[in-house]
């Protein structure tokens, strides 16, 4: 537990995040635990630190302490969490200068995303066990997931009232409770219609899961963690070796529009992604393919 001072200025900043930057409870989440591993850091030493005694020495300092025991990636996401932090007091009128200003990220590989092939995510719907109700329910969310390229906190979170089927499209709420409509396959809104109409209505529905589409056997919202667990299973019944999560579906969907043919400014609609270079690493996942096939297949490529 922090000190009192440090607790005010982590709700400071945890509010600033909530209601002025409309961040969701997960990213201010992932926010808070960064900070308060560089506060643990700072409550360490016999000083006193304030918000204004913080220089970069300090920070530097931290960042060499968790230097060999947190990957790259996980220091980059510190060092942007912790200029967040001081840019809001520097807002606040609290400090002039931040002192993670002149601090560099580690430098990163852009790692492009595991993808699976069509034939892939066939394999693993057709694993599922259809005899009990949770395994239909186990197709149609995947087949949700799939077709609509959703991210898994965006598919335990759907509602019937985001049901559009009329219109064909769906409405996601994504990341800062952003909203954005998704179309949607007439089979996968077939296989939804189903699912409501034969097992969810018989449900004991709980008051709080009321609007929700996907349920746990006890009526009440699905986790992540359980949709990674299906998953996971799924992926050791047919033998897949690859390292598969929810948003691997989401990768996929993304891949396999854009090696079809899609817009890629549609894609980045679809997927909810405020920038279009965010969409732009699947291009790199499709030219990769491309390469492929060419050492493979051309002459002058052969050795």
């Amino acid at each position: 537990m922090a000190s009192a001072y440090w607790e005010g200025n982590i709700k400071m900043f945890t509010n600033y995040l909530k209601l002025e930057r409309g961040l969701s409870s997960n990213s201010i989440e992932s926010y808070e635990l960064d900070i308060r591993k560089f506060i643990s850091y700072l409550e360490g030493f016999e000083d006193k630190f304030t918000i204004q005694s913080i220089d970069r020495g300090v920070v530097q300092e931290f960042l060499y302490s968790i230097a060999e025991v947190v990957a790259p990636t996980t220091q980059a996401r510190i060092i942007a969490g912790l200029k967040n932090f001081f840019n809001y007091f520097i807002l606040e009128g609290y400090i002039k200068i931040s002192p993670v200003e002149l601090i560099e990220t580690p430098k990163l590989g852009r790692k492009l995303p595991d993808v699976l092939s069509v034939e892939e995510i066939d394999l693993l719907i057709n694993a599922i066990d259809l005899s009990t109700n949770e395994g239909f329910r186990n197709k149609v969310m995947l087949e949700t997931l799939y077709s609509c390229g959703l991210r898994v906190s965006e598919l335990v979170g759907l509602r019937l009232s985001d049901l559009f089927f009329e219109e064909g499209f769906i409405r996601v709420i994504g990341k800062g409770s952003k909203h954005r409509f998704v179309p949607i396959d007439p089979n996968t809104m077939e296989l939804i219609v189903l699912y409501n109409d034969s097992i969810r209505a018989h449900m004991n529905v709980k008051k709080e899961s009321s609007d929700i589409l996907f349920l746990n056997r006890r009526g009440g919202q699905l986790t992540r963690a359980m949709i990674f667990t299906i998953i996971k299973r799924l992926a050791v019944e047919i033998n897949l070796e690859k390292n598969i999560s929810p948003h691997t579906f989401r990768h996929s969907f993304a891949t396999h529009l854009l090696e079809n043919g899609a817009d890629i400014r549609a894609i980045q609609l679809m997927l909810g992604h405020e920038s279009i270079t965010t969409t732009e690493i699947y291009t790199h996942v499709t030219t990769d393919r491309l390469r492929c096939v060419l050492e493979e297949f051309h002459p002058r490529a052969k050795t």
